[in-house]
């Protein structure tokens, strides 16, 4: 369930790469009338084609949508236990490894300050992960996009 992961830097590097792989492959090769003859898109011609929010903007609304349904249970529930739970362990050394809630955090400021409370607005809450998708506000910082 992508919805419950954290996802590193080269998990996303690795699923933007077998995703434009997998649209390279369904969309084929392009003739160029120019230098009349056949080549591969690039990875702007495939999302400008495609339309589609990418794999990881997918998994980012996922852990929103996720992220709202726990946070309107009750305090007692399972799920949001676990969420807040402190395991009193000692963490090793150097950098800590990003969690589930930081990534939401990171997510979350699609809509500036105060989605925190829209949350609680089921409704509300819809919306705004509509308008998140349609958007595609939590479209990731690409680099290898603008080649």
């Amino acid at each position: 369930m992508s919805e419950t992961g954290t996802l590193t830097e080269r998990d996303r590097k690795q699923l933007n790469i077998f995703e434009t792989k997998v649209y390279r492959r369904i969309l084929g090769p392009v003739y160029d009338n120019e230098k009349e003859n056949w080549r591969i898109l690039t990875n702007k011609e495939i999302y400008a084609r495609v339309k589609k929010p990418t794999i990881i903007e997918t998994i980012r609304l996922n852990k929103l949508h996720c992220f709202g349904h726990v946070q309107r249970m009750e305090g007692n529930r399972i799920p949001e236990r676990v969420l807040y739970m402190n395991l009193g362990t000692t963490r090793l050394r150097g950098r800590p490894r990003n969690r589930w809630q930081d990534e939401v955090r990171e997510d979350g400021r699609i809509d500036g300050e105060g989605w925190q409370e829209k949350v609680h607005n089921r409704e509300e809450w819809k919306k705004l992960l509509r308008m998140t998708r349609n958007l595609r506000i939590l479209h990731m910082p690409m680099e290898w996009m603008n080649e």
